[in-house]
């Protein structure tokens, strides 16, 4: 098996339907990628903290403030006092931000299917998110070792 060739078709993958995902949105929805995987998170995550959006896509703690002040910056989102700890914030939809949500959710749902429901089975599709699941498994479990 030639893992360099993996490497390769998963990454230019990657890059095509994020950047097919993302220009939809823009075009439909006036949102990036980006700004609606954030909304994701928040929504998605009880009593979010900048932290756990950090976390949840991959990128650093800074990068991720950074991204809330831009959601706030818009409307989308706002941040309330962590009552458990002083030092972090707890980031909330705005009501804006929750009907962004709704309608690019849709959007990417359908452009979702358009780049994943044609090139591979069903069974395809099930067995390869199962391996993606346990390769980022893997990698996290990684992280968590090289940060002790």
């Amino acid at each position: 098996m030639d893992l360099r060739q993996v490497y390769d078709d998963l990454i230019r993958f990657e890059t095509d339907l994020w950047n097919g995902v993302d220009a939809r949105l823009q075009r439909d929805c006036d949102v990036s990628l980006a700004v609606f995987n954030a909304l994701l998170v928040v929504q998605s995550t009880p009593q979010c903290r900048v932290w756990d959006l950090a976390r949840a896509v991959s990128i650093t703690v800074g990068g991720a403030s950074q991204a809330v002040d831009r959601l706030e910056a818009r409307g989308l989102s706002f941040r309330t006092p962590n009552p458990a700890d002083r030092r972090s914030s707890i980031v909330e939809l705005t009501p804006s931000g929750s009907n962004l949500l709704q309608k690019a959710g849709s959007v990417f749902d359908e452009e979702l299917r358009t780049w994943l429901d044609g090139g591979l089975t069903t069974n395809e599709l099930v067995g390869f998110a199962e391996a993606l699941r346990r390769l980022r498994t893997a990698a996290s479990l990684r992280r968590a070792d090289e940060e002790q």
